[in-house]
């Protein structure tokens, strides 16, 4: 979500010493991820199956079973069923835009063998398509939510300026991340996407109990989450998750100004 704001922001970023290092950890080595979907991934959440051992960090190569996933999203804060649409308001440094997230009713098989939920983002800047995007999720037996690639395209005076930030689990190296676990606890981190100097985006579990108020409405007992790169190490943004909704507000904590904020949600 609003990456689009973060590559604005990070072009501008005042260099600042942000102590991100220690935030998440980075390895080499492989983690296996496998189980089966149904009453056995009920089973694994019950267990505890959200341990952060289980979580990827870095550019760990992760062996991840198809066999596992599932294109029916049903994550307590993010739930993703098609055609549930969420619109926002983002501002950065005076300038306004809109950011229409729809789920769509189609799925794509990535190169990890992996069939993934299309999520379809689009940002707009005085009624104008600024960047276009088909995000892919899936959720394993456990509940985590996973993120598996994107294909985007930024565009100037409507037509495509650049693709730059597209990836897909398998393809040159690229690894899946986690978007949010299953059972979020303060002081969980992990990866959220990995492709080699280009998208190494992590997070960390800050709160469970967060109150926010937007145009949308007003929540409490949020998921608040920190995300930064060591791509942009002067940008910290958190994220705040509302129960059965998903992503209601993102502040830039640090390298810049601006948030986004829920004006309405829609689902079936």
């Amino acid at each position: 979500m609003f990456r689009e704001m973060k590559r604005a922001l990070a072009a501008t970023a005042i260099c600042s010493a942000v102590a991100v290092a220690g935030c998440g950890s980075s390895g080499n080595g492989t983690t296996s991820q496998s189980g089966s979907s149904g009453a056995s991934g009920q089973s694994a959440r019950a267990s505890g199956a959200t341990a952060q051992s289980s979580l990827p960090q870095g550019k760990e190569q992760v062996t991840l079973d198809p066999a596992d996933f599932t294109t029916k999203i049903d994550h307590p804060y993010w739930p993703m069923s098609p055609g549930a649409k969420w619109t926002y308001r983002e501002t950065e440094d005076g300038t306004v835009s809109h950011d229409v997230v729809t789920v769509t009713s189609d799925t794509y098989k990535t190169a990890a063998g992996i069939t993934a939920r299309v999520v379809r983002d689009t940002v707009t800047e005085d009624g104008q398509v600024a960047e276009d995007t088909k995000d892919y999720y899936a959720q394993d037996s456990a509940g985590n939510l996973w993120y598996l690639g994107e294909d985007t395209a930024e565009y100037q005076n409507g037509h495509v300026k650049t693709r730059k930030g597209s990836w897909e689990a398998g393809v040159d190296g690229a690894q899946a991340g986690v978007i949010l676990p299953a059972d979020p606890q303060p002081g969980m981190s992990y990866r959220q996407e990995y492709y080699a100097g280009q998208a190494e985006d992590r997070g960390r579990i800050l709160s469970v109990d967060e109150s926010s108020t937007v145009p949308f409405g007003n929540f409490d007992h949020m998921i608040k989450t920190r995300d930064y790169s060591p791509l942009e190490p002067n940008l910290v943004e958190e994220k705040y998750y509302g129960r059965g909704v998903g992503p209601v507000r993102e502040v830039i904590a640090s390298g810049g100004t601006g948030q986004a904020v829920l004006l309405s949600y829609d689902h079936k």
